[in-house]
């Protein structure tokens, strides 16, 4: 299975490439350093809550708008492990019904 997209490659792909802003001029207009906006991009950092508000007050969108791209993100990549995480988990109803 391949890797989503991460919410980085859509502010790329999606926002700073076809808008023509620099993910420095970004940084600056947001308020936060350089670096942050670039780990982000790269996938190397995640879109926090406080950030999302910030993306969104930028592109003018909702304040949950990338932190919901950041959690389907990272939901789809948790999902491709879910057979070892719910290895040996019996379901409620099975413990309910051996009491």
């Amino acid at each position: 299975m391949n890797d989503p997209i991460t919410p980085g490659e859509i502010l790329l792909k999606g926002y700073l490439k076809p808008m023509g802003i620099s993910q420095n001029a970004m940084a600056r207009a947001i308020g936060v350093a350089p670096r942050a906006i670039n780990e982000n991009v790269h996938g190397r950092r995640s879109i926090t809550p406080s950030m999302s508000i910030r993306f969104g007050a930028f592109f003018n969108q909702s304040d949950q708008f990338w932190h919901g791209i950041q959690v389907e993100c990272d939901f789809r990549k948790i999902a491709r492990d879910k057979p070892r995480l719910i290895d040996g988990i019996q379901p409620a109803t099975t413990l309910a019904q051996n009491l």
